[in-house]
This record gives C-alpha cells, structure tokens and sequence, in this order.
C-alpha cells in the first residue's frame, strides 16, 4: 500500500528537514553556562534608532551590555559559545532587556533559537578563554575582529543576589516571520526570562571593551562611551518560553 507523510504526523514536525531535523525537539537544560558580561553607556540616540516601540529607553541610563556566554553542557546541543548585545529598557512598569544581537558558533542553537524563540541569532565566531590573569571575551565574523571583552580574572566575589539579579531579568525580543509575498506574517514583541536559575560562581573586577565597525555585525553602532559594571558568572538554568506581550500587526489592523 502507497504511503505518505500524514497531517498527523506534518503536525508533530518541529523543524525541516523532517528525516533529519537540525535540532532536537527536547526541553533545553544549561549546565555550566560562564557569563562575561560588560555593561556600558551608550549614545542614547543611537538605542533610540534601534528598540522598538512600546519599549522605552530610559535617557538617564542608556545602558547596554555586552556578553560572552560559554555553554559548558546544553541539552541536545551540546557545547558552543554565544557573544552579543542586550539593551537596558522598561515595558510599562517593568525594567528589562531587549536582545539586539546574538552570535553563536553552533548552527542548531542557531536556528531553534530564531525558530521556536525569537533570538535574534546569527552564526559568529565568539570565544571565551583565561589568558595572562585576564578573562578574555571576543566576537569575530568571519576572520574579522568586531568585539574584544577583557576583564581582571575573579579580582573580587560578586555577592550571588545580585549576580542573580544580573542573570534573571526579564529579556524582550522581536518575533519576525515573513509571508510568502513578502510582508510580515507573524510580527510580536515576545517576553521570555530565565529560570531554575543556580548561582555557582560569581566575581567582579575591572574590564575593557573595545568594538570595531562591521556593516553585517554592527555591534558599534551603539559606541562605548564607558564602562559600567563586569562580573563573571557561573550559572546553571532554563530558559522559560517565550510569550507574545504586543502583535504588531493587531494594532494595525485595529488603527
């Protein structure tokens, strides 16, 4: 008897290809996830011209931070590196993060994490390592240099309340899937926040950040106009779903 793939079966499909889909439908778990983490002040137009309404950037702190994440050990991924950008915002009452930018060296994490999240995920080179007393963090596209992170190895401990402070915030992310004419056909504001969150190292010290102009990674168009805060963070955790909190194209059709 001919046979073909059922609705049924269509249904349950997470990811194409269907015989060997390039990453796993599992509940993804972080084990070991190193965090050197910069947070900066930026030219407040410059995050003006790239966070989406109704997010607000508070003009007293345009604050952005720059990360490298190490995963250690994720479920059905296995290790990879992650480096990108976060901006500091509020939505109503809530302070949080918008996700500008994130780069990983692993094509599975990639891809789940645009298609059944809504990370904004490119392929990068980024890289985490201790060298000479300094934690090193450092993006490349390509063979191009476009972000350096260094900071004083474990200098001083990091009270874990507040790097589980730094951790946990709430994150904000564009959910974009265009149509097959070419106009959005989901468009979102999607909220997401970590969870099972277990502190396992902490520390603070001092750090330098340098960002060099890529017109494909334009991590300095939001230029460091000085340093903030560093701390490196072992961590082990979840992340929950993400959930719609503003459809774009409802307020559209409402107008």
């Amino acid at each position: 008897m001919e046979r073909t793939v059922n609705r049924a079966e269509v249904l349950r499909t997470l990811d194409t290809p269907v015989t060997a889909p390039a990453y796993a439908p599992a509940a993804v778990r972080f084990t070991d996830r190193e965090y050197l983490s910069v947070v900066y002040r930026t030219d407040p137009d410059a995050l003006r011209a790239v966070v989406p309404e109704p997010l607000r950037v508070d003009a007293d702190e345009p604050l952005v931070r720059f990360e490298v994440m190490k995963m250690g050990d994720v479920t059905s991924y296995g290790p990879y590196v992650e480096a990108g950008q976060a901006i500091a915002v509020r939505f109503g009452a809530e302070r949080g993060e918008y996700l500008h930018a994130m780069y990983l060296d692993s094509f599975a994490a990639t891809a789940a994490g645009r298609e059944v999240g809504a990370y904004p995920k490119a392929m990068g080179r980024p890289a985490l390592y201790v060298e000479q007393a300094a934690l090193v963090g450092t993006l490349d596209y390509g063979s191009v240099r476009v972000a350096t992170a260094t900071m004083g190895y474990k200098h001083r401990p990091l009270d874990p309340e507040a790097a589980r402070e730094r951790i946990a915030v709430p994150t904000y992310m564009l959910k974009v899937v265009p149509g097959y004419d070419g106009t959005p056909r989901v468009c979102e504001l999607v909220r997401t926040r970590i969870t099972d969150l277990v502190v396992k190292e902490a520390h603070t010290g001092p750090a330098r950040l340098q960002l060099f102009a890529h017109v494909l990674a334009p991590l300095a168009d939001l230029p460091v106009l000085g340093i903030v805060s560093a701390s490196h963070i072992v961590t082990d955790l979840t992340l929950a779903p993400a959930v719609p909190v503003h459809d774009y194209l409802a307020e559209e059709a409402s107008s």
